[in-house]
């Protein structure tokens, strides 16, 4: 689908997103499935931070990011998940979402984006490498959460995108 043609609405999400947002993260597959509680809770407390999408056609939710402000690190937003629906991916809707996310009041003292991004995870890899050439800016991959630190087996290791600093 050509994203010039798609009709889609940009969005705070509201605690009657959760649901939704909760169904949209299960059938992708591929992100690590919270409990619906969080999704609820998220969408109702982190409203300011993170958005949600629906077609224009359909009114349905086919894309969302969770984010927050670091509370260690003011100046930083962290993004926890990225989802976007199957028939909605490789036209650049994740990327806008980010840059709408960015663009909002609530972001204004935002000088650095991170997230958490799985080795095998190469969409993920190239929408932060894009955002940093988007911004013109420095990015950094290192260690952050090892294997061996998850209780369950299987999980990879997620290595942390630091981009920034960001000129608005």
């Amino acid at each position: 689908m050509d994203i010039s043609k798609a009709e889609y609405h940009f969005r705070k999400p509201d605690k009657e997103d959760g649901a939704e947002v909760y169904n949209l993260v299960k059938q992708i597959g591929n992100l690590d499935l919270n409990s619906s509680y969080s999704y609820l809770m998220w969408c109702e407390f982190f409203a300011d931070t993170s958005i949600v999408v629906t077609s224009k056609e359909t009114h349905k939710i086919v894309g969302f990011i969770s984010g927050f402000i670091h509370p260690e690190k003011a100046n930083t937003l962290f993004i926890w998940q990225i989802a976007v629906q199957e028939s909605e991916r490789g036209n650049g809707l994740a990327k806008r979402m980010l840059q709408q996310l960015l663009e909002r009041t609530a972001c204004e003292g935002i000088h650095y984006v991170e997230s958490t991004v799985a080795r095998s995870n190469e969409a993920s890899r190239h929408l932060f490498l894009g955002l940093a050439r988007k911004f013109n800016t420095n990015w950094k991959l290192s260690h952050y959460f090892l294997t061996k630190d998850f209780p369950e087996k299987g999980q990879e290791d997620e290595l942390l995108f630091k981009i920034g600093p960001l000129q608005k």
